[in-house]
This record gives C-alpha cells, structure tokens and sequence, in this order.
C-alpha cells in the first residue's frame, strides 16, 4: 500500500541513492525478495512480458540480475539478483521503509485523521 502513496520526494530519494530509475528499483526489489520467472516478475508487476523482458535486460547489463535455468523446466529461466542488486535493493527498502519527516512531525489528532483517510482508502481499494 505504501508504494502507492508514495510521494514524488521519496521515489526521488531512492532513484538518487540507488542509481536507477524507479520502475527498474520495483523490479530489482521484487527479485530480491524472490527469484522469479519472466511471467512471475511481469505479473508481480502488472506489466506485459515485453516491458518485463525489457527491464531484466536492462538490469542484467547494469550487473544487478542475472538469469539462471529454471530447476524443472528446461525452457524456462529464473531471474535472481546478484550480490550488488540485492544491496542495493535492500538500500531502497531501507529508504522506503523509513517514514518521512514530515510524517514523524504530525501531532496526534493529524496522525488519528491519517489513519481514518487510510482505512477509507483501503476499503475503496478493496470494493473496487
């Protein structure tokens, strides 16, 4: 849900710490967590296998993925991190995973008003 409400500042705070472009730091930090498969990663994305095949190009030449064979299906490969992708997937969730200041900076009746937006938000989200 975060990354949803995630603000233009912190998208530009971790495209600055890591590197590269966000798009390709949602993909880097959902293979960190996982190994996937091209349809897996391009699910896991709602994108096209196109875009997603693009995107693990792309990060294999930065040297941040590399593609192994799969375990049971000859056909198919496995896209992990390398050492250097994993790093800097875990820097990007560590950026994300720390709240804005101005967040930490809300009194108590704006935090409670907060959390009343966020539970409307969600439940939209759910119904739709």
């Amino acid at each position: 849900m975060y990354d949803l409400v995630l603000e233009s500042t912190r998208r530009r705070e971790v495209v600055d710490a890591v590197g590269i472009s966000f798009s390709r730091t949602r993909a880097l930090r959902r293979l960190a967590r996982r190994p996937r498969t091209m349809t897996e990663l391009a699910q896991a994305l709602e994108i096209d296998k196109p875009n997603a095949t693009k995107l693990v190009d792309e990060l294999e030449s930065l040297g941040l993925v590399r593609r192994t064979p799969h375990p049971t299906d000859r056909r198919t490969k496995v896209v992990e991190t390398t050492p250097r992708g994993a790093a800097l997937a875990s820097r990007a969730d560590e950026i994300l995973g720390t709240p804005p200041q101005a967040l930490l900076e809300l009194d108590r009746e704006q935090i409670d008003d907060l959390r009343a937006i966020l539970k409307q938000l969600l439940a939209a989200q759910r119904d739709a």
